[in-house]
């Protein structure tokens, strides 16, 4: 308690820092080199990222007043010089340097070889998913072009023999880096494949800088990718890295160990699955067995198997029945019409005027007209008389 009244806070204490670090002009206007990582283009404008070289960082920060006059868009492993303060952001105690400024710093060339070199070969169809190779389904050896040494070869050997105790990985040592290293990675390809040591090759190597990535840039990694008969799968840098050779791959992995996830299939799932289907496949046959063996109790209790011929003659039986009907309602109807027919002919006999004649009476026609009244005749005018045997002429008088 005696320390009480003498003791600051931690506020007081990175206020007191601030003041510190402000007062002191040559931190705040200062240019700094160094290389870019854990970029982040904040969707308010402002950029956040961190600063570094081979043994030290430190975070930066540029608000979007300044950001909007930058000419290119910072990436992770560039290297550029940034002019800007030093200064303490009290709430988490930490110093960064609030940019101002920023130029790109030995990168600009090669960036913009790398945009120039992906344009040519995407025009020249190296980039083409028609002619991307399907990565087999069960590889029985695995080809790694990568550095001997290093978390590389260990994380693809750990992954890729827990999914399956059985595959083969065949190192091919090749330089990931400097110079020579482009030349010695496309005569890899070319000796895998010529000598068909592999079902699929997988490119690898860890994080870095561009110009340490800069091998997998090259024109000649690019076509010996392209023209391999064995499929590559490419994993080249971090996730965010993407250089020539992940265009060209058959393949792209984010890491080298997802790249053995890719090439070697869970053995152990696949047996699963395989079980699965294999149960399936049994039930499915037992349950048609069963619905068989019904089918079959079925017929055996049907009077078909146990009569045959019964049921067809019951079915003759049905049939002649059918043909008596038939035949007796023909002749039914035949015998209605005749009687329809010998009364119509009755009717049409009593109807006709010859039947009228044979009782002794005539009919007068004049120029072939039945005549009906004396009115309808004159002195003169000559008609024929029918009778039943004949017709003879007359003449009014």
């Amino acid at each position: 308690m005696k320390y009480e009244n003498i003791a600051i806070t931690v506020s007081d204490l990175n206020k007191y820092i601030k003041n510190k670090i402000a007062d002191d002009e040559y931190l705040n206007n200062i240019l700094v080199k160094g290389e870019i990582s854990n970029f982040k283009n904040h969707y308010t404008g402002h950029m956040y990222f961190t600063l570094k070289d081979e043994n030290s960082l430190i975070k930066c920060i540029m608000f979007k007043t300044y950001a909007q006059k930058l000419n290119f868009m910072p990436k992770d492993g560039m290297k550029v010089i940034v002019l800007g303060g030093v200064s303490v952001f009290e709430r988490d105690g930490v110093y960064q340097i609030y940019v101002k400024a920023m130029q790109e710093s030995g990168l600009g060339d090669l960036f913009t070889k790398y945009q120039e070199l992906k344009n040519k070969l995407e025009k020249e169809g190296l980039f083409s998913q028609e002619q991307k190779k399907p990565i087999p389904m069960m590889p029985k050896v695995i080809g790694v072009l990568s550095s001997s040494t290093g978390a590389v070869i260990k994380d693809i050997i750990n992954v890729s023999t827990r999914r399956n105790p059985n595959v083969h990985i065949r190192l091919l040592p090749v330089p990931v880096q400097g110079e020579g290293a482009a030349e010695k990675i496309a005569y890899g390809i070319e000796y895998m494949n010529k000598n068909n040591l592999a079902d699929v090759l997988i490119l690898a190597r860890g994080g870095g800088s561009l110009e340490d990535l800069w091998p997998f840039n090259e024109e000649i990694v690019a076509h010996s990718i392209y023209n391999s008969k064995i499929p590559i799968i490419s994993a080249v840098g971090h996730e965010t890295d993407f250089t020539i050779a992940d265009f060209v791959a058959d393949l792209r992995a984010p890491t080298p160990s997802a790249a053995a996830e890719l090439a070697v299939p869970d053995i152990f799932e696949i047996k699963q699955k395989i079980e699965v289907c294999q149960n399936r496949l049994k039930n499915a046959l037992l349950k048609k067995v069963e619905i068989m063996k019904l089918r079959y109790e079925k017929c055996m209790t049907s009077s078909i198997f146990k009569e045959p011929t019964r049921k067809i003659n019951e079915n003759y039986i049905k049939l002649d029945m059918y043909i008596n009907n038939l035949l007796n309602l023909i002749k039914t109807k035949q015998e209605q019409e005749k009687s329809r027919y010998v009364e119509l002919v009755a009717k049409l006999d009593a109807l006709s005027p010859l039947k009228t004649l044979t009782r002794g009476y005539s009919i007068t026609l004049k120029n072939g007209k039945i005549i009906k009244s004396i009115k309808e005749l004159e002195q003169g005018d000559s008609v024929d008389i029918r009778l039943l045997d004949g017709k003879k002429q007359a003449q009014i008088k």
